[in-house]
């Protein structure tokens, strides 16, 4: 008896290792997780909670598209369990939030295919958004006003782009991108990215891991292409996180959600395909 015993524990222990190995919950995973924020981490959270409720039947994710300061305030007033930015967050943010860097991002300057201007400094696309250099004829290009594309004002692709363009004046205070000079400002990465795919005189930024989904141009920054591969290398500068927030300690299931997005090597896989930097 005893020795049919031992082989019954063991059996159990088998199954309950081998469940493990493949990713198959023991105790079974159950509830809802609601996740809001940035339109440019959004795409892969939403990718890496299809791999997570594969393996989690009983979870039910729900990603929103809001926008990374909308998904900030989401995580600090407890309406999404977790929020997603594309930016650093500010000292005023980080006393309410916990965060987790997902991996790191490049913005990316893209132009029209049919723009034959394929480089631009640092310099020249501060003046460029700044409204300082209006025409393509002066970096180059062919005589056509260039027509400026941007995110909304609480975007984090925007915030981002501007602290590491535009810098801040001689008072230390931010520069901004004056939408009033743009020739539109779009609520998304795709409906910006497609708008300067069909203007051939138009400019903007967005995510340097999903410049391939469009018909754009990445513009060289200082003479390094803007690719994953520098952006590895520390070369590309114009970079920035992609952050995972909570409020305070999470709760699960999203505990066990944040921690697959960042140590399982299925999401770190998914995410390490898409070209980004993960830890």
């Amino acid at each position: 008896m005893k020795t049919r015993t031992k082989i019954a524990v063991l059996i159990i222990l088998a199954v309950t290792m081998g469940l493990m190995m493949t990713g198959i919950s023991v105790a079974a995973l159950s509830g809802k997780i609601t996740i809001a924020g940035s339109t440019s981490v959004a795409p892969h959270i939403e990718a890496l909670a299809k791999l997570f409720m594969a393996k989690n039947p009983s979870v039910k994710i729900t990603v929103e598209s809001i926008g990374s300061g909308q998904g900030i305030s989401a995580a600090i007033d407890g309406t999404a369990d977790i929020g997603m930015s594309s930016r650093e967050l500010k000292d005023e943010e980080k006393k309410y939030l916990k965060e987790y860097e997902l991996c790191v991002d490049g913005i990316a300057i893209i132009t029209s295919q049919a723009n034959p201007v394929k480089k631009v400094t640092k310099a020249q696309a501060k003046d460029i958004f700044l409204g300082k250099v209006t025409n393509w004829k002066a970096l180059g290009g062919n005589n056509g006003t260039i027509n400026i594309y941007t995110r909304e004002s609480t975007s984090g692709t925007r915030t981002a782009f501007e602290e590491l363009v535009l810098g801040k004046d001689a008072k230390g205070a931010q520069l901004t991108i004056d939408e009033e000079l743009c020739a539109a400002v779009m609520n998304s990465t795709g409906q910006l990215a497609q708008a300067v795919s069909g203007d051939k005189n138009g400019i903007g930024y967005i995510s340097l891991g999903i410049v391939s989904n469009y018909n754009v141009n990445a513009l060289s920054v200082d003479g390094v292409a803007a690719t994953m591969e520098n952006l590895a290398k520390g070369t590309y500068k114009i970079a920035r996180p992609f952050l995972l927030l909570t409020k305070g300690e999470p709760k699960e299931p999203a505990k066990t959600f944040i921690d697959f997005c960042l140590n399982d090597k299925q999401a770190k896989d998914y995410l390490t395909e898409k070209a980004f930097i993960v830890k």
